[in-house]
């Protein structure tokens, strides 16, 4: 599986820089790579409106290992954490 990549960075409310990837199936659209990186902030306890829809930029395409595969294909999408995430 092809995948694309969305480099992505939010503000929390204390100011905190959050950077991860989402990584969807390529193809995907921009909207909903930020609507999927919206979700995973909320899952973590973060408000989804730390996002805004220009800081979540394609960056590249790739092949997918097998571990991101299977998520994508279960989940839509995977987060790559990078710096500041949560647990």
């Amino acid at each position: 599986m092809k995948i694309d990549v969305y480099d992505s960075y939010a503000k929390d409310k204390q100011g905190h820089l959050i950077h991860f990837d989402v990584l969807v199936e390529a193809g995907t659209s921009p909207d909903k790579a930020w609507k999927y990186g919206q979700e995973w902030l909320e899952s973590v306890g973060k408000s989804a409106d730390d996002l805004q829809q220009n800081r979540c930029n394609f960056c590249h395409s790739e092949a997918a290992n097998p571990n991101v595969q299977k998520i994508v294909e279960q989940d839509g999408y995977f987060i790559l954490k990078m710096e500041g995430c949560p647990a």
